[in-house]
């Protein structure tokens, strides 16, 4: 029998600080990662002269190593508590130093995370350590001294949202133990780039930006952006205005600067401007001339802009942004508007310093890397998804769903009869990369899902079409939101009613409703946001970009009470909250109840209870307003008054929440995702705790709870989804956090899931998602740690019992994951040498195992799966004795009938009653034959002879332990029947077996009983 085993130790609530990182009160509840596919990396690095080296930072997701070509990347960066890695770099002269800089700094959404300073690892990143700079929020660049580690420069852009004096560039000479902030401007411009010349390492160039982001606007430029020197490591900088733009005179955007590291006189600029421009000097940066004009040198200029020079060439030079500008004439052509071969939407790019032929591209489709200077290029896919959100439908096994940034709407089994769930598994329903994927209540094959634009399709999976079904089919590219009849969201609101089949409710400004599934709409209230027209003019700056990412007063978060048909509430992104009680003939503001509520809060999410007609919680942040800290409240009285529950929720640059979820099956047990983690309360929100274990420190950007299979899934702003599988135990620590009584929890039904056919995909490799470590769970709470780890006893309804399993014996809660089957049959012990081949060796108890072929034998040791029905599992230790049901119930797309599966059972004990006496009498006879090969005489050796003869019909004895020596000799009884239980029973699903089987069987039998008669009959034994 399969068994897998994890523990997790539970702390009493009482004392907890959900502030401390570690040690968490759950530990050991390991989340099991589902995928889909990543996205966004924006820094690249590698160690120079080694391609075998080299790290990934995505956007959110963390940092990536590899240290063999990029065959195989591990994350190395998820002990911290944050993930928006903006910078990376590893030092020339001692390639062990690398250095993180946190923070997104490529921002063109409200969905950029925040950074909390800057790392150094001393090992290779195998640890890290945070060496301050905490309040820059974003790092655009670290530079390390090409001869001297402890040298360092730090590019801080700092908040992005509220003017501060902590940006600017800082330099530290003691290896980070202190540091000197050497260039600042003002506190609306912070540096978005950084140069230094690797000849004369006191020269740097930095390329500095002001830029604000507020909810409603992104305004990028101003008299603080421009380009400045240092010739002296930092003490004094000059403006660089011979040529250049920048200052009052000539107002720009963001900016990149980069030296030629093989001839440092030449170096090129980077402007955002109402037409980008590119510039070049050759003599150190005196003086500048214009290169090109062209929109497509800086598409987007907050989201790209940024020039490089190739490491040994000074005239090849190459423009980022949604495509590679390349020249390699010094600027004088270039390849057109760009190429998309290296990667599209494109953030950071590397030249190793010892051979430019090796490139690293860090894009929105994660990376790419060549060896032979961008001919040919290679893409790394790594497991970093930003999922805006996850829904989870009522199919069994169930499906989640889900909208990843750049790409599109995921739909997968959260469960795989595939043994695990590869990238090939997920389909696309729909809708685009923002937006909410959800399942019809009533019919988990009509998926819904959103777009920007007020894009809206729904997708039938039995057919594989989607219909197009957006409220006001125009499009809003390009348009102020001022002057458009709907202000739609990048991340519009959808609800589908779980009251009402084929209502859906969607928000713009307004609250708009179809009762046919989407063919005609009416809108059900008026402007349910401030409707703010400072907020909903031009977004952009320098250049206009409006594509509905900073749309001001418009709806975040629509929410139907699930006890009451008619209440809805709303929430938008510039602080209002309504209710109305009767499907919106009227609505109620009831944000003006919340006291001392700050106004243009962005209303992240709205948890109408299941418990309450008139209780809801509701989680606003302010990120976009410069203010991080928690806002969470929770009315019963629909929203006459409001109480906070945000508890002890940390105070850190990450701490603003996104979601806030009661568990539909638990009142008062809360699950909230902030910015770098999932926190839990079990008393309604007056104090929480973090679930860490292996769950990344990504932003948590959605919570669902699928109730049959009481599991927790996560979507994460960064890394993917994740799933905790049953959480009967948090729900029983909720009830009774104090009791001291053993307890042994529910089980929840548990289904007899057939293995299915695979994809092929061409293997898992990082993005593989995994199933549940086994079919169920058991979960059992212990006062205080036993003597001796306790037994748990899988009994059918006669008492029998089927399988014995060891717990474990700590003090809390105790984990064990098993399968409802019988005990797996071992392979029979060898204990002598095969004749032909007396090169093998016996291990120190005299004995050595067979090899059983691993692809067609093997898997016919696992235990007989048990058939549909009641059974029970028994705890017991010491004193104690406890036991809990179990339903087992059969696949439900399985087309066998209870009879057939039974018969497939009962076959299958037959066969499983003659493994196991071929595999004893077998080690019987090795017994035997062991020691009358020690006694060494005539007699022994003529005995032990006519025992070898019987034995070679039941195994293949000339076997060595090598994988195919089953090619080497004919299969015997004992492969004969494994065989058979591996196709007839482990690869047929449910099936009854065939005549031919039956018949096989039979023969064996035969086979075997002629074996032992003889056996028997010579009395050799």
């Amino acid at each position: 029998m399969r068994i897998t085993l994890f523990i997790f130790c539970l702390f009493f609530f009482s004392g907890i600080n959900a502030q401390k990182s570690s040690p968490y009160p759950f530990q050991e509840m390991k989340f099991r990662f589902v995928g889909p596919d990543g996205n966004r990396a924006i820094a690249v690095a590698g160690e120079a002269g080694n391609p075998m080296v080299s790290y990934v930072g995505a956007a959110s997701g963390g940092i990536f190593k590899t240290t063999d070509g990029g065959f195989h990347w591990k994350p190395i960066f998820d002990e911290m508590d944050n993930s928006a890695i903006g910078a990376l770099a590893v030092s020339l002269s001692n390639p062990r130093h690398v250095w993180a800089g946190t923070g997104e700094t490529f921002i063109i959404r409200p969905a950029h995370p925040n950074g909390n300073g800057v790392y150094k690892s001393t090992d290779g990143g195998t640890t890290w350590q945070n060496m301050g700079l905490k309040e820059t929020i974003r790092i655009s660049r670290v530079i390390i001294h090409p001869t001297d580690t402890n040298t360092v420069y730090v590019a801080a852009l700092g908040s992005t949202h509220a003017p501060q004096s902590e940006k600017g560039v800082y330099k530290t000479s003691d290896g980070g133990k202190t540091w000197n902030k050497i260039l600042f401007i003002d506190a609306f411009t912070g540096c978005s780039d950084l140069s230094i010349n690797p000849k004369q390492p006191d020269q740097l160039v930095a390329a500095m930006w002001q830029v604000s982001m507020t909810t409603g606007l992104l305004n990028s430029g101003g008299p603080g952006s421009g380009f400045y020197r240092t010739l002296d490591g930092g003490k004094t900088w000059q403006p660089m205005r011979n040529g250049l733009p920048g200052g009052k005179d000539h107002p720009t955007g963001k900016t990149s600067i980069d030296y030629a590291a093989s001839n440092p006189s030449t170096l090129y600029a980077l402007a955002e401007d109402t037409i980008p421009a590119l510039y070049k000097s050759t003599d150190g940066g005196d003086s500048w001339k214009i290169l090109l004009q062209k929109n497509s040198l800086a598409q987007r200029g907050p989201y790209y802009t940024r020039v490089r020079v190739s490491s040994q060439d000074e005239n090849k030079l190459y423009t980022i942004s949604v495509t590679i500008m390349e020249s390699k004439d010094g600027g004088k052509t270039f390849n057109g508007n760009g190429s998309f071969e290296p990667g599209g939407d494109n953030h950071d790019i590397w030249f190793d310093p010892s051979n430019a032929q090796r490139i690293m591209v860090a894009h929105d489709g994660c990376m790419n890397m060549s060896l032979n200077g961008g001919k040919t290029w290679k893409n790394i896919n790594l497991p970093i998804a930003q999922m805006y959100h996850v829904s989870a439908d009522n199919a069994i096994p169930y499906h989640i769903m889900g909208n990843r940034q750049d790409g599109y709407s995921y739909h997968t089994a959260a469960i795989s009869r595939q043994g695990s769930i590869p990238i090939g598994s997920w389909k696309s329903v729909g809708g685009c990369e923002s937006g909410f994927a959800q399942a019809d209540p009533f019919n988990p094959n009509i998926i819904w899902s959103g777009c920007y634009d007020g894009g809206l399709d729904v997708t039938d999976l039995t057919t594989g079409l989607s219909h197009d079904v957006r409220v006001w089919p125009v499009t809003g590219y390009g348009w102020a939101p001022a002057d458009v009849p709907y202000r739609w969201h990048w991340n519009f609101p959808m609800t589908l009613s779980r009251h009402q089949p084929g209502v859906v409710y969607v928000g713009s400004q307004f609250v708009h409703k179809t009762s046919n599934a989407g063919m005609q709409w009416n809108t059900i209230s008026s402007d349910l946001t401030t409707n703010s027209k400072s907020r909903q003019q031009n977004s952009g700056g320098i250049a206009n970009d409006n594509l509905m990412t900073f749309d001001g007063s418009t709806l975040y978060a629509i929410a139907e009470s699930p006890v009451k048909k008619g209440v809805l509430w709303t929430g938008s992104n510039d602080g209002q909250i309504y209710v109305t009680q009767n499907e919106g003939q009227s609505w109620t503001l009831v944000s003006k109840n919340i006291p001392s509520l700050a106004p243009w809060g962005t209303v992240s999410n709205i948890c109408a209870s299941e418990f309450g007609e008139g209780t809801a919680y509701v989680s606003i942040h302010y990120q976009m307003e410069g203010n991080n800290d928690p806002f969470i409240f929770k009315t019963s009285n629909y929203g006459k008054t409001w109480q906070s529950v945000t508890g002890n929720l940390p105070r850190t640059n990450s701490g603003f929440v996104h979601f806030i979820k009661e568990d539909p099956a638990q009142p008062g047990l809360l699950f909230v995702g902030t910015d770098n983690g999932l926190y839990v309360s079990g008393n309604d929100g007056k104090e929480w705790i973090q679930l860490k274990r292996n769950l990344p420190p990504a932003p948590v950007y959605h919570i669902d709870i699928q109730l049959q299979f009481r599991d927790l899934i996560v979507a994460t702003y960064g890394r993917g989804i994740y799933i905790l599988d049953d959480i009967t135990s948090i729900r029983e620590w909720s009830k009774a956090k104090n009791k001291s009584a053993a307890q042994l929890y529910p089980l929840r039904t548990t289904y007899r899931f057939n293995q299915q056919n695979k994809n092929h995909d061409g293997g898992d490799g990082v993005k593989g998602g995994q199933n549940p470590e086994d079919q169920a769970v058991a979960q059992y709470f212990l006062p205080d740690t036993l003597t001796k780890a306790p037994k748990l006893y899988l009994t059918n309804e006669k008492a029998d019992t089927i399988a014995t399993l060891t717990g474990t014996n700590l003090k809390g809660i105790n984990r064990v994951w098993f399968s409802l089957s019988h005990e797996s049959v071992k392979a029979p012990v060898f204990k002598t040498i095969p004749r032909d081949n007396p090169f093998v060796t016996l291990d120190e108890k005299g004995t050595r195992l067979p090899y059983i072929n691993d692809l067609d034998m093997a898997p016919g040791l696992e235990g007989l799966r048990l058939p549909p029905g009641k059974y029970q599992l028994v705890l017991q230790a010491d004193n104690l004795r406890l036991q809990q049901p179990i339903v087992l119930l059969k696949d439900p797309e399985s087309k066998a009938t209870t009879a057939e599966i039974q018969a497939q059972y009962t076959w299958g004990q037959t066969l499983f009653s003659a493994i196991r006496r071929t595999h004893a009498l077998i080690e019987k006879m090795e017994t035997e034959r062991a020691a009358l090969l020690k006694t060494n005489t005539p007699a022994s050796l003529k005995r032990e002879d006519a025992i070898y003869q019987l034995e070679a019909k039941l195994i293949d004895v000339h076997q060595t332990g090598a994988r195919w020596d089953s090619f080497r000799n004919p299969s015997q009884l004992s492969e004969h029947l494994l065989g058979l239980s591996k196709e007839a029973l482990l690869m047929s699903a449910d099936y009854p077996p065939t005549a031919q089987q039956k018949k096989v069987l039979e023969q064996l039998q035969q086979q075997l009983k002629s074996i032992e008669t003889s056996y028997q009959k010579y009395n050799y034994h």
